[in-house]
């Protein structure tokens, strides 16, 4: 399934611009996002294009791409990211048919952006053994390409609080977050050890449980892509006016754009998990 939709501010400016806008086209197209969503367990496909409408859509011109209504292993229209400056993704252990995950890969060799958020850490693998056959895993892709080693997450009964890092303050992504811990909603994710090429953002704790886990970060790919990841993403979180802004500015930096200094729009009404 894919969708498509432009803001409101680049129609205003397609109606506005008239001919001015055919002689600088470059100066007023904004950049192609794709958000490409197939997982199950957090409802993404209820917040991240809301929340994308609501935080984005003045920034990108905005593409869904989800898995077909009839084959959970198919995912229709990522030929777009042939166009895209950013794929943001959401799946969750969905080994692909071999031409989707090869789309995938072709996006990434070509040093292209990446923001991804929770379940993604683990993608394109089932839990165990090999995928259903004429299906393609990628199996090491926490690992190659966000730069983490996802390894479970904690129970859904303990209770999750995160907080930026002291020393990445200063980073655009971490722009007007509180500095103080906060608690969000779902279980910590145990994503540790990052991997060199890592700047870690934000950790989290899970009550009392030691050790302590990252929670955010970025990264560079083998072919020089920007990353950022976050392993929050419940479907609560996107009430929060914290988590809204730091997916917005992770998103915004993975794709070059400014940050906007504006306030975040949280999401009213969520699916219930």
């Amino acid at each position: 399934m894919i969708r498509r939709w432009m803001g409101p501010c680049l129609c205003c400016m397609l109606l506005s611009a008239g001919a001015e806008a055919a002689d600088e086209p470059s100066q007023r197209i904004p950049p192609h996002l794709v958000l490409v969503i197939a997982e199950d367990e957090y409802h993404t496909d209820q917040t991240l294009p809301p929340f994308a409408e609501l935080n984005l859509s003045e920034h990108f011109r905005i593409t869904r791409v989800e898995a077909a209504a009839d084959n959970p292993h198919h995912l229709p229209g990522l030929e777009t990211l042939d166009s895209a400056d950013l794929l943001v993704l959401s799946v969750r252990r969905r080994p692909l048919v071999p031409d989707d995950l090869n789309a995938i890969r072709r996006y990434l060799e070509r040093g292209r952006p990446l923001a991804a958020i929770r379940t993604s850490s683990h993608a394109f693998c089932r839990r165990d053994g090999p995928p259903p056959a004429g299906l393609a895993e990628w199996r090491d892709f926490d690992q190659t390409i966000l730069g983490c080693h996802y390894r479970n997450h904690h129970g859904d009964q303990v209770r999750t609080f995160v907080r930026p890092e002291p020393a990445a303050t200063t980073h655009p992504i971490l722009a007007g977050m509180p500095p103080d811990e906060f608690p969000v909603f779902g279980s910590l994710y145990m994503c540790g050890p990052l991997t060199p090429a890592t700047t870690l953002l934000m950790t989290g704790r899970a009550e009392q449980v030691q050790p302590h886990e990252p929670v955010a970060w970025v990264s560079v790919t083998p072919h020089g892509g920007r990353v950022f990841y976050t392993s929050l993403g419940h479907p609560r979180d996107f009430t929060l006016p914290p988590f809204v802004r730091l997916l917005r500015n992770g998103i915004c930096w993975a794709a070059d754009v400014p940050v906007p200094a504006t306030e975040p729009r949280v999401l009213v009404n969520v699916p219930v998990r």
